[in-house]
């Protein structure tokens, strides 16, 4: 069995998905919130009657929960969240959880964020502010006043880390498994005035590229070294012409 090629042109495969990462992660280095998307590789195992033989799987790619930078904007609708949690936002495909705390009031009081999505409490409801009371101020735990007057607070979840995470749009997530309220504020709480950067560092997945370049061309080379071996055992099987 000539298993090179195959072997070969698997690893292709997951380098080329490695690579889409890397450029989304690049393209979304600037975009608040975002979590930055790897991949998981590993071999699978061809079982032949002559030999064993590795083939690269194309991998399984993954959403880092790295917590990215938080950057002071003195915005008091900015909001960014130290520890372990996430904001949670109506959308039409559902709540979805976020990092992304830039908001934004509606004449109406409607707490959004930038996309317009409803910013929700702990309880799943949308949060009503006072357009007229001026800007609110916000608590480590969510709480948010105005005038001194309590007006709702924002509901904070935490996803459990065996939950697999897809991705809505730039910066929201979408758990397989249901998250769940935090109702500890020591380790875990809302900043007001900051936002969380992308998780992304820029240096770090430029380095990574130049790398993976290296490695797509690397086995490229193997292709071509196989497929010229492959064309001169066929050439001396076949005789003199």
């Amino acid at each position: 069995m000539q298993s090179g090629l195959y072997v070969a042109l698997s690893g292709q495969l997951a380098i080329q998905r490695r690579l889409d990462t890397i450029a989304q992660n690049v393209a979304n280095s600037s975009t608040a919130g975002f979590r930055g998307e790897q991949v998981k590789f590993e071999s699978i195992l061809s079982e032949t009657p002559l030999d064993t033989v590795a083939f690269s799987s194309a991998g399984k790619s993954y959403l880092s929960r790295r917590p990215g930078e938080l950057t002071r904007t003195d915005n008091p609708l900015d909001v960014a969240i130290e520890g372990d949690a996430w904001f949670a936002i109506a959308t039409p495909a559902g709540q979805v959880y976020t990092r992304d705390g830039r908001m934004r009031m509606t004449e109406a009081g409607e707490l959004q964020t930038l996309n317009g999505y409803a910013v929700l409490d702990v309880g799943g409801a949308p949060i009503v502010l006072n357009p007229n009371a001026g800007p609110p101020q916000i608590a480590r735990d969510g709480t948010i006043t105005q005038d001194g007057q309590q007006m709702g607070a924002i509901g904070l979840f935490r996803i459990s880390e065996l939950s697999s995470l897809s991705r809505y749009e730039n910066s929201g997530v979408l758990p397989d498994r249901p998250a769940e309220p935090v109702l500890d504020f020591v380790q875990t709480g809302v900043v007001q005035g900051y936002v969380e950067r992308a998780n992304v560092n820029p240096i770090e997945e430029m380095a990574r590229l130049v790398s993976v370049t290296r490695a797509f061309e690397a086995i490229t080379s193997a292709l071509n070294d196989t497929d010229s071996s492959l064309r001169e055992a066929l050439r001396a099987l076949g005789g003199p012409s």
